[in-house]
């Protein structure tokens, strides 16, 4: 017994110690977490280790470190989860890039991001604006569920800092790998230039820049491509793209709510804390942040200088005589700012030396830029890059294509050279074409403060008053440098001391004052409302302060390119002067010359100018006025264009278009630079606006307005009067443009009639039956006069017209 005792505890002993020689075993093995893993593997080092002694290192938003050939980033823990913009935008095309539209400084993609940690990465995500709501509510919970962020890409953690405040990442792989969405290609200008993948052989990153609020990027990249843009054989396509990381406001600038009324720039926001039964749409207008240095004395009524002015520098690669014209195109908009309170709100500086600024760069985010880019596009565009939280506009680069200026001496030759004499020239004076440039430069300047296109801004004033010198000095040609009006095309040879040029005006003010003024005791933006509605109302009815859109194509008085209130009688001035003007270009041009590459040229323009006059006419049939109002404003928005002015319109068009135009053809001009082709250079132009005039969509307003009011114009009297006039058959003869003009008039039935483009808008309504009694008409009336025509050629035209509409007629029916 006491044998076994001893055994049983020399076995437990045994145990006993084997047990805690494993526990103790166990007790000296590190413990596996993914911090000792990456350890482990290496992933998170040491810092020194990592940002050696090597190491050329720049701080700013946060610290920028190069060590040999790898970048890194040091991100302090302060910022992240904090709003950024990604702004990407070209600093070198080749040539034709994108047709010609793609140039230095165009921004091809904004992002707002932020930076966050995951276990051991820090992913950058792209974040969306456009849902919101107060954190406070539930329903906040379902907005960030349904709004996903986007994670843009993820790095590995390198190390931390000494103090461990802020995060090392290795950034080289996302700045010099092909990642498309800063890539500045588009799916569009890869498939057109058949881009394969981007050549890491030739592709660098140029340098990292660190500012105090943003970091700045350049990269080299070549790109194989099979079609490239230019230089074929290369079958490559090198860009320069600039990036730029921007901290946004800490403290959001207050929004101020949009007005369709007034015409501005805009972002949209869907607030889900709205207590109505959907989500409330809130439109805001884009604008920049000016805050006033002395706020007692603007409550006053003073003019006080902003805390931040609105500072455009010029390109280092502007022209030197074109450079006051620039500054003053910027500074027009002073008056209108000085209208809201501010002075000195907005200047035009030279680009700084290298030794006043030696980091000075037009890719950089912190300065606005009017770019001067060597392309032969004829263009100006004037973008910004606004808080997508707000609308508060960050930066702004309006780009200047270098032959713009070629368009506008044109069609100052063009449109004005009748009554102009300094006008008749290939060589119009600096003072002239400087003055030009300077309006172009504050109509793009306008958009970059936020205002769209204002195309009703040019029927404030009266026909007459464009041939009157006071009126003309004082308003200009119309209300608004935003609307497309150029040149004053309606004065006439004898006028005296008119004014030919746009200029500012009466609306640029107070479109200025209602989105900049800053609002007295209002601390929300819904707070600003009944003042801002009670500017609108204090203009009501006054046509000098009305916003017509870009986008209708059925108001007359909100066109593009048009003068006055009323385009038949406009179109008619303009007419009279472009006849005088095809009359002396071969003497203002080829004459001085010695050569027709400047008579082709504006020949071929002289028919785009007598194009858009017709334009102006055709839209008042069918045309529907837009005035945009509210509730609280008697009157209808909407209101058809009345009978008589159709009428009109219809009879100008039948004269000035579908008639023969003998004038617009001249042989003894043509000969010079064209061997063929003399009728159907007429007729291309009247067919496009037969077919204008004569749309589907046109048709449907027609029968619309009839259903409102049947004492409106109605479809059946359009197409009979336009019938009756282009198909007047002569008996000895019709010339060769009146019958090409009658197929076209009797293709474009057909194509109704047949409904080709198979719309609904032929089978189920008015329109198809309409058309079926024109051509029944049609019929009847060359069946009647075919007999008469003793012209061999005008006699085939009739029967073969005659044929094509029996076959029709006839296919149709079975």
């Amino acid at each position: 017994m006491k044998k076994i005792t001893l055994l049983f505890l020399a076995l437990f002993i045994f145990q006993s110690s084997t047990a805690q020689f494993w526990k103790k075993k166990q007790k000296q093995k590190p413990e596996i977490t993914a911090a000792t893993e990456k350890k482990k593997t290496g992933k998170i080092k040491d810092y020194n280790s990592v940002i050696t002694k090597d190491a050329k290192t720049t701080s700013g938003l946060f610290k920028i470190h190069k060590v040999t050939d790898t970048y890194y980033f040091e991100v302090p823990n302060q910022l992240l989860n904090k709003d950024m913009l990604l702004v990407s935008k070209f600093a070198k095309v080749p040539e034709g890039l994108g047709g010609g539209y793609v140039n230095a400084g165009t921004e091809t993609n904004t992002q707002m991001i932020f930076w966050d940690r995951f276990e051991d990465k820090l992913l950058i995500k792209v974040k969306s604006a456009n849902s919101i709501a107060n954190d406070s509510l539930p329903i906040n919970i379902s907005v960030k569920a349904n709004n996903n962020d986007i994670t843009l890409f993820s790095f590995d953690i390198s190390a931390f800092s000494k103090d461990s405040t802020a995060t090392v990442i290795d950034v080289t792989k996302f700045f010099a790998t092909d990642v498309k969405a800063i890539s500045g290609l588009s799916p569009r200008i890869r498939e057109a230039y058949k881009v394969k993948n981007l050549d890491e052989s030739r592709s660098f990153i140029t340098y990292m820049k660190a500012f105090p609020l943003n970091i700045e990027i350049l990269q080299d990249f070549t790109y194989n491509a099979s079609k490239p843009s230019i230089l074929e054989n290369t079958e490559s396509i090198s860009v320069q793209m600039s990036q730029s990381l921007i901290l946004l406001p800490e403290n959001p600038m207050r929004p101020r709510y949009f007005d369709s009324r007034v015409g501005w720039f805009t972002l949209n926001k869907y607030d889900y804390s709205s207590t109505e039964l959907k989500s409330d749409k809130k439109t805001y207008i884009r604008r920049w942040r000016l805050e006033p240095k002395d706020p007692e004395a603007y409550a006053r009524g003073e003019l006080v200088e902003p805390i931040k002015p609105i500072i455009y520098y010029l390109d280092p690669a502007t022209p030197d005589n074109l450079r006051p014209y620039i500054k003053k195109g910027v500074e027009e908009w002073q008056k209108a700012f000085e209208v809201a309170g501010f002075k000195n709100a907005i200047l035009a500086k030279d680009p700084p030396t290298k030794e006043e600024d030696p980091d000075f760069s037009p890719e950089d985010i912190r300065y606005s830029v009017i770019r001067y880019v060597a392309s032969t596009t004829r263009n100006a565009i004037g973008p910004s890059i606004s808080d997508p939280r707000t609308g508060e506009i960050i930066e702004s680069d309006i780009i200047w294509y270098h032959n713009h200026l070629r368009s506008y001496r044109n069609r100052y030759l063009l449109e004005t050279g009748a009554a102009n004499p300094s006008a008749r020239t290939l060589h119009t004076s600096d003072e002239e074409m400087g003055e030009m440039m300077q309006m172009v430069i504050a109509h793009e300047v306008g958009h970059a403060l936020g205002f769209p296109h204002n195309m009703s801004a040019s029927c404030a004033y009266n026909v007459e008053d464009y041939r009157k010198p006071n009126f003309t000095k004082l308003n200009g040609i119309s209300a608004s440098i935003m609307d497309y009006a150029r040149f004053n095309y309606i004065a006439q040879p004898g006028d005296t001391n008119i004014r030919f040029i746009r200029q500012m005006g009466p609306y640029d003010a107070y479109a200025v004052n209602w989105g900049y003024r800053i609002i007295p005791n209002a601390t929300t933006p819904e707070d600003e409302i009944p003042v801002l509605d009670q500017w609108i109302l204090e203009k009501a009815g006054n046509p000098m302060y009305e916003f017509g859109k870009q986008s209708s194509n059925f108001n007359p008085y909100s066109q593009t390119e048009d003068i006055s209130n009323n385009a038949m009688k406009a179109s008619d001035y303009g007419i009279k002067n472009l006849k005088i003007v095809a009359q002396n270009l071969p003497e203002w041009t080829s004459s001085q010359t010695n050569n027709y590459e400047d008579l082709e040229e504006l020949y071929g323009e002289l028919l785009s100018v007598w194009s858009r006059y017709i334009g102006h006419v055709v839209t008042y049939v069918g045309g529907v006025d837009e005035i945009e109002k509210k509730p609280n404003q008697e009157g209808a928005i909407y209101s058809v264009i009345p009978k008589e002015k159709q009428k009109e319109a219809v009879s100008w068009l039948l004269k000035n278009v579908f008639s023969d135009q003998n004038w617009l053809v001249n042989p003894s001009l043509l000969n010079k630079f064209t061997p063929d082709e003399y009728a159907q250079k007429l007729l291309s132009y009247q067919k496009r606006h037969l077919n204008n005039l004569l749309s589907l969509e046109r048709m449907s307003r027609l029968i619309d307005a009839t259903y409102i009011n049947s004492e409106n114009y109605t479809l059946l009297e359009l197409l009979t009067q336009t019938r009756n006039h282009i198909w007047s058959i002569q008996p000895k003869e019709n010339s060769i443009s009146e019958r090409n003009l009658q197929k076209a008039y009797l293709n474009h039935l057909i194509s109704i009639y047949e409904n080709k483009d198979n719309t609904m808008k032929t089978e189920l309504s008015d329109i198809k039956s309409l058309v079926y009694g024109q051509l029944l008409e049609l019929k009847s009336y060359l069946k009647r006069v075919l007999n008469q025509v003793t012209h061999r050629e005008t006699k085939y035209h009739v029967l073969e017209s005659l044929n094509t509409i029996e076959k029709t007629l006839e296919n149709k029916s079975k």
